[in-house]
């Protein structure tokens, strides 16, 4: 009887064990399969969209559901969107988009990025030049090495025959000197000086340009660290699309 007993306890634990072994097997598969979902490939991605399309709506309705451009989040579809600064499902023209990727082409050719950054929404591009390239720290006199980089943008100005608002931001510490009380004096000085720039010294077409001051109330980051605030203070050179915003 005792052996019958140790038999039967023997297949007991085999069993046990088979059961544990299918177990740990599939949590293997389940979270390899949630790596694989986390470390998404978007040219993968963007093929099963594809697939999804043409099952959907047919394979003759040109661009794919999705394309992606590095850097700017910008997404491009049926209807182009941009996912940058929280817009999403914004209508963006696809002459914008060429226009965006003509001047980020002359950024990179010509060694602008370290002082140039470019952005793009449903109304035109956004040049973006550093305050500490253009400007001393409350200042709106413009630095020689400020004076270099606009006179590289000339020929991208150029270029195009679009209206172009300039618009200075500051970030939100205050100034209270006598020549700029607040930062809306400084955000718009800076802004006018570049524009004067353009006009008088780069030959730019004074009826194409226009200025504008907005302080520290158009952030494109928190001011809540050093980096941040360094990236609210810029010089935008606003390429506007269809005369949109303007004047």
């Amino acid at each position: 009887m005792s052996r019958i007993r140790k038999k039967e306890t023997d297949t007991g634990s085999a069993s046990w064990l088979t059961t544990l072994s299918d177990l740990m097997q599939l949590l293997l598969t389940f979270f390899i399969l949630l790596y694989s979902m986390s470390n998404l490939d978007e040219e993968k991605f963007a093929s099963a969209t594809s697939s999804i399309q043409d099952a959907f709506i047919g394979s003759n309705t040109g661009a794919s559901l999705i394309e992606v451009y590095e850097g700017d989040e910008v997404i491009l579809g049926q209807e182009n969107t941009i996912v940058s600064q929280g817009k999403v499902g914004i209508e963006i023209s696809p002459e914008i988009v060429e226009m965006y990727e003509k001047i980020g082409v002359f950024i990179e050719e010509n060694e602008l990025a370290d002082s140039v950054d470019v952005r793009l929404d449903d109304e035109g591009v956004f040049v973006d030049i550093k305050e500490a390239i253009l400007f001393e720290s409350g200042k709106a006199n413009l630095r020689i090495e400020g004076i270099k980089v606009l006179d590289g943008l000339q020929p991208l100005i150029n270029e195009f025959d679009n209206d172009i608002v300039v618009e200075g931001h500051t970030d939100n510490i205050p100034i209270n000197i006598q020549e700029f009380p607040t930062n809306w004096e400084l955000s718009t000085a800076r802004s006018v000086s570049v524009v004067r720039y353009l006009t008088e010294k780069a030959n730019i077409d004074p009826h194409r340009l226009s200025a504008r001051g907005y302080g520290e109330y158009s952030p494109i980051a928190p001011n809540d660290t050093p980096k941040n605030r360094s990236l609210n203070r810029r010089v935008n050179l606003f390429i506007v699309f269809d005369d949109k915003g303007g004047n």
